[in-house]
């Protein structure tokens, strides 16, 4: 659908041009201050200091004081397999320079109100300038507003990535050295990719992974008035030198590339931010949209017939007496905190002594103190492991990977179940960088269905680690559990103290552990046998 620039502009503009215009032309002043009152009627803000490229990702949450509340998560974006089967919405806006795209994103991105949106602006991919493109571009005469200006190799990749819902590094163009930052920005876990730029539909194979296409028209000399006032207060340029650009490419290479992609929309937006009828519009839309692409995983897992035998990827502690007495402390409802976490601890280093077995390991001959050669095997020793707590309960199990890889990196992911779907959700995500060689001990106390492990090894993967690098470690699992992730990653070890046979209507762990969460923390009395990673809201008992 579009929206006509003119009945709808008509008589709005009508009424706001002869009032706006006559003030303009009475009242005299130079700089910003007489640039400002050409401007439409609006509050006027501090003007935004940005003498780099803007992306950035916006998770939902609430900020009081010093601490930041997350409100809301990401929900599955893959299947029971494992894979991914659900793309991000892609959003592509077009429009001339200073023509409002940014704001019209902005405004989609309040109105939308769902978690995880990505916010990707064309400024971060301008190709880096020669020295004598730079030299051009310091006296005002390199065109920026040419298609040629931009890598679209580079965006392309990028967002493809990104709607694949992959993990994508972001150049960082400073506009003041005309060259990319050494360090690039990482964004990942988009639901939607709101990407922004003046030439965003001037490519055939990005326009192809747009899902909606908006043009904003904005009209000319407001687009003028803008530029002069961001280049003059943003980017450090003198007047002259902004409107001999204006004049020589970004008014010709408008006329000549970017005005002709209005006929490429879905919609028209026009006067940009400030028409809330378009922005409801494509916000009704994309709300319908992400209705239609909604999964459920947890529910498969569960109606599952899992009539199998375990996989050979699980590995199962040895039962020695000494395992076997631990289980019997920690399983016992009515042993004491102190006690529960102390006889834990013991397990988990057990536990990750018994993982870091499963490491590759180089053969090599040392000299002994009486000079004598022995041959043994060189192993991993904390440099090129990386460890990933499912937070909280797993985030426990930390002390006894630290104490056995000194120089181990750690990373941490919050996932909890939505209380209204009983989907797992992605919370809260902190990776070490570069991990995508390392090798990869994912830590959780529990696994009941294994919804909640499967999220976090999907994150993994689309972080580049390799699925035979990744290791799921947890002190109890639910044969269920067990069979969903070999299921869905066949190359992921599985490593464990103990499988129960089964989960019970409310998928607790039986005969389980209870909430190793609450009962190592001492926050809840009562026991259950929720995953802590999947606790759900209990229905109350009748009495």
């Amino acid at each position: 659908m579009a929206l006509s620039t003119s009945r709808y502009r008509r008589g709005q503009e009508e009424a706001e041009c002869s009032g706006k215009k006559m003030s303009s032309r009475s009242d005299s002043g130079s700089g910003e201050d007489s640039l400002d009152r050409l401007l439409p009627g609006s509050p006027i803000t501090a003007p935004r200091r940005k003498s780099t490229s803007q992306t950035k990702t916006e998770p939902p949450l609430l900020r009081t004081g010093t601490r930041t509340i997350y409100t809301a998560g990401r929900p599955p974006w893959y299947d029971e397999h494992g894979a991914q089967s659900k793309e991000a919405f892609v959003i592509g806006l077009c429009g001339g320079s200073a023509s409002g795209k940014t704001t019209v994103a902005n405004k989609i991105i309040e109105a939308l109100d769902v978690p995880w949106v990505v916010l990707l602006s064309m400024d971060s991919f301008y190709k880096v300038l020669t020295p004598e493109e730079q030299t051009l571009a310091t006296s005002n005469d390199y065109n920026f507003d040419h298609p040629g200006a931009f890598d679209f190799e580079l965006l392309v990749a990028t967002v493809k990535r990104l709607k694949q819902g992959k993990s994508v590094k972001i150049p960082v163009y400073d506009f003041t050295t005309h060259g990319r930052q050494k360090d690039w920005k990482t964004v990942y876990g988009a639901s939607v990719v709101i990407f922004e730029g003046i030439m965003s539909f001037a490519d055939k194979e990005l326009l192809e992974l747009l899902d909606m296409k908006i043009f904003v028209d904005t009209d000319s000399d407001i687009r003028l008035v803008r530029r002069l006032r961001r280049d003059i207060t943003e980017r450090g340029r003198d007047i002259e030198g902004v409107i001999k650009q204006y004049n020589k490419f970004v008014k010709p290479a408008f006329e000549q590339y970017i005005e002709p992609y209005i006929r490429l929309a879905d919609i028209v937006v026009p006067r940009g931010g400030g028409n809330m009828v378009a922005i409801d519009l494509i916000v009704q839309h994309v709300h319908k949209q992400m209705e239609e692409r909604e999964l459920s995983v947890r529910a498969v897992l569960a109606s599952a017939q899992q009539t199998q035998p375990l996989p050979q990827t699980l590995s199962v502690l040895e039962g020695t007496p000494q395992v076997k007495g631990l289980h019997t402390i920690i399983r016992n409802q009515e042993t004491s905190r102190d006690e529960f976490i102390f006889y834990s601890k013991r397990l988990m280093r057990l536990l990750i002594e018994h993982a870091l077995t499963f490491l590759p390991s180089q053969p090599c001959t040392v000299q002994t103190p009486q000079g004598q050669e022995y041959d043994g095997k060189r192993s991993f020793s904390g440099k090129g492991i990386t460890g990933v707590s499912i937070l909280r309960a797993g985030e426990t199990m930390e002390p006894a990977l630290r104490a056995v890889c000194k120089d181990v990196r750690i990373g941490k992911i919050l996932i909890q179940t939505n209380l209204d779907s009983g989907e797992p959700e992605l919370h809260y995500l902190r990776l070490p960088k570069d991990i995508s060689e390392d090798h990869v001990i994912l830590m959780d106390s529990t696994v009941s269905t294994g919804a909640a492990a499967m999220m976090a090894v999907r994150v993994l993967l689309d972080h580049e680690v390799q699925e035979e690098n990744i290791a799921l470690v947890s002190l109890l699992m639910a044969e269920l559990g067990v069979h969903s992730v070999a299921y869905a990653f066949p190359k992921v070890k599985i490593i464990t103290t103990a499988v129960d046979k089964s989960v019970d209507d409310f998928l607790q762990v039986i005969p389980g552990i209870g909430d190793f969460g609450d009962r190592y923390f001492g926050t809840d009395g009562g026991s259950s046998g929720w995953s802590d990673d999947e606790e759900q809201e209990r229905p109350k008992q009748q009495t």
